[in-house]
């Protein structure tokens, strides 16, 4: 979508309601504005000029909730500021939002009123500019959606789609190469699949740029999926969970909700592009399921969750005599958390202590309950190993499936 496109929508809607607009995009830059000056006021002249919104001013717009609005949010004038009233309209395209379209107040005009229901016989025209400014990303561009559709169909396996992703000019010859799959630790479940995989692809394109260690990517309807150059480090990688962090609360209008990084080990071959695919998301399952590996997981980190994810079945925790009998016993919840954590911390009985706010005695006496309740020793050999695995699938049992 071309700048000018942006531009002559704004001058019609101001020419509808004969009113100075101003439009923004989510950081507080200038996008567009109508030449009407009938109206004027000092934060919008030194807007215009400087093309930002000053933190002040942001601080009192923000202030009156425009960042969560779905529907036209008065802001009452400021002298401080040197501000007169304005209505802020949040523009939202498919659910996402995209700008923000503000609207200034007459010199004599009290109230937002007139404005409120000047704006209601405009909506189609606020609809068309909310999808101008969604596809001036180009991240809903036909092309960009065709190189997405490719790449994911090359993650699952398909010969013909890896072979297109292996000649992209970006791509090609810059290899060793991760993948990694990003995933909001939030539920998710109620949001609708559509909406959810564009907010996925919006916030994965955002969060990644400038990040040249970053060469694609794309977004699906449970999580994001990157395909990275080796040399990534922790610092870019930080980066870009925060960032999607932040993009996905402000497109999505939600409270932010913690964001999980699994990564692929390196691979040199993209026809490898599936199994890498897999590994990154079986990283970040586990660390949804086990929050003691981390935000930042790579596959060979995860442990026993390896050999559970590539099982050619579930492992069901319940398959474990020992483990179902101990759970039976375990009303309360008092003995598999401390035998899980003294397995995890290598038998460290002082560790797990500290940890649970327990005494060491505490620690000894329920060990002492699950070994007469079995009748084997927890630490011991073959009952420690199946102990522990059950212990594990059961929580993976829980993974989002992604």
């Amino acid at each position: 979508m071309k700048t000018a496109d942006i531009d002559q929508a704004v001058v019609n809607i101001a020419a509808r309601i004969d009113r100075a607009l101003s439009l923004e995009d989510l950081d507080g830059g200038l996008l567009a504005y109508s030449a009407h000056q009938s109206t004027a006021d000092r934060v919008r002249t030194n807007f215009l000029l400087s093309k930002v919104v000053p933190p002040d001013v942001s601080a009192w717009q923000l202030s009156h909730g425009i960042a969560s609005a779905v529907k036209p949010v008065p802001v009452p004038a400021n002298a401080d500021l040197g501000m007169l009233g304005r209505v802020c309209v949040p523009l939202l395209a498919r659910g996402f939002r995209v700008g923000y379209l503000w609207v200034l107040q007459l010199d004599d005009e009290q109230t937002p009123e007139v404005i409120l229901r000047e704006l209601r016989l405009i909506r189609p025209e606020m609809d068309a500019l909310a999808e101008m400014l969604l596809n001036r990303s180009s991240a809903d561009s036909k092309a960009r959606r065709t190189d997405e559709a490719q790449f994911l169909a090359a993650c699952l396996g398909d010969r013909n789609a890896g072979v297109a992703v292996d000649g992209w000019p970006g791509v090609h010859g810059r290899g060793p190469w991760r993948l990694a799959a990003l995933l909001e630790r939030g539920d998710n479940a109620q949001r609708d699949p559509a909406k959810s995989g564009l907010l996925h692809r919006l916030a994965a394109l955002y969060a990644t740029l400038g990040i040249n260690t970053v060469l694609f990517s794309a977004g699906t309807e449970t999580h994001a999926v990157l395909l990275l150059h080796d040399e990534v480090d922790g610092f870019d990688l930080s980066e870009v969970r925060m960032r999607f962090e932040f993009e996905v609360s402000r497109r999505g209008g939600q409270v932010a909700a913690p964001v999980l990084i699994g990564l692929s080990e390196p691979f040199t071959d993209l026809r490898r592009l599936p199994g890498a695919y897999s590994e990154a998301r079986s990283a970040v399952q586990a660390a949804w399921v086990d929050t003691q590996l981390g935000t930042l997981v790579s596959f060979r980190a995860t442990g026993v969750y390896q050999f559970l994810a590539v099982a050619s079945r579930d492992v069901l925790p319940s398959e474990s005599a020992l483990f179902s009998e101990l759970r039976a016993l375990d009303r309360n919840g008092e003995l598999l958390p401390v035998l899980e954590m003294l397995y995890d911390k290598n038998g460290s009985v002082a560790e797990v202590a500290e940890h649970l706010h327990l005494h060491r005695t505490s620690i000894y006496n329920r060990l002492g309950r699950i070994r007469s309740a079995l009748g084997v020793d927890p630490l011991g050999g073959q009952a420690r190993l199946e102990l522990h695995l059950a212990l594990k699938a059961d929580r993976w049992a829980g993974r989002p499936r992604l």
